[in-house]
């Protein structure tokens, strides 16, 4: 595990020592990706976005509701998606889609020996493969977990409104939002974001650069970079959760 870790870092630093003078030279390769992130992602994000907010609403509104406090629904609502479900859910799901594509392209081009003649024609492939990717995904994420959070919103405002357990207008459910949460609770939610898009982007390329023995080493790439996104990611979200609130103190 700790060699799997140091692996890992010397590759994330390895593309941090390769950004100042690549990214420029990189920058199709960027916009690709970002248009590939986007494009098989956004419809996805905005259901499930929608139906976090409304699940959300659904079950803590009749309890609010009965304790006489139904008022304060839209705080938590709002709360509970910018700062943990938009960030941790969006990023798993960026995990199986994106993650598992970056590990079986990248292991592809390991098991047909690519690299091999990429390092050969003197490229680089932490240049010419892993930085575009990260980059990418690290810009991408952040976009999408916003709007997630307001998709959120929405869905728990729709839920609020229209289930007779809870009868709260949009006028009501928003105007608590806006009074219980600040600008400062969506920026830890992307604070988080960023940091779990940098784990997948870096977990998916080192595991497909660690491919071996052809499709079903593939396979196993795939299966280990999102297996192992979706574990650092929940232990990585209690680490940040903690130190977000001791330097909000």
């Amino acid at each position: 595990m700790l060699r799997h870790i140091g692996e890992l870092i010397l590759l994330f630093v390895a593309t941090l020592k390769a950004l100042p003078g690549n990214l420029w030279n990189q920058r199709t390769k960027v916009v690709e990706q970002l248009f590939e992130i986007g494009n098989a992602s956004l419809l996805m994000v905005c259901i499930l976005s929608l139906f976090i907010g409304g699940v959300v609403a659904l079950n803590t509104g009749p309890v609010l509701v009965e304790r006489g406090l139904g008022s304060a629904i839209g705080g938590l609502v709002g709360l509970s998606v910018c700062k943990e479900l938009a960030p941790v859910m969006m990023a798993i799901l960026i995990a199986g889609r994106i993650g598992s594509a970056m590990a079986a392209e990248i292991g592809s081009m390991q098991t047909f020996q690519e690299i091999d003649a990429l390092r050969t024609m003197n490229i680089n492939p932490v240049n010419f493969l892993v930085l575009p990717r990260l980059v990418a995904i690290t810009l991408a994420l952040p976009a999408l977990v916003l709007l997630s959070i307001i998709i959120g919103w929405l869905g728990g405002a729709l839920v609020a409104a229209n289930n007779y357990q809870i009868s709260i207008s949009f006028a009501a459910f928003f105007s608590n939002l806006r009074s219980v949460v600040g600008l400062e609770d969506v920026v830890d939610g992307l604070i988080k974001t960023v940091a779990f898009a940098v784990v997948i982007g870096t977990v998916s390329c080192q595991q497909g650069l660690a491919t071996r023995g052809g499709p079903r080493g593939i396979g196993r790439s795939v299966t280990k970079a999102v297996v192992n996104s979706i574990v650092l990611i929940l232990i990585l979200d209690y680490f940040l959760t903690r130190l977000l609130m001791n330097f909000g103190k």
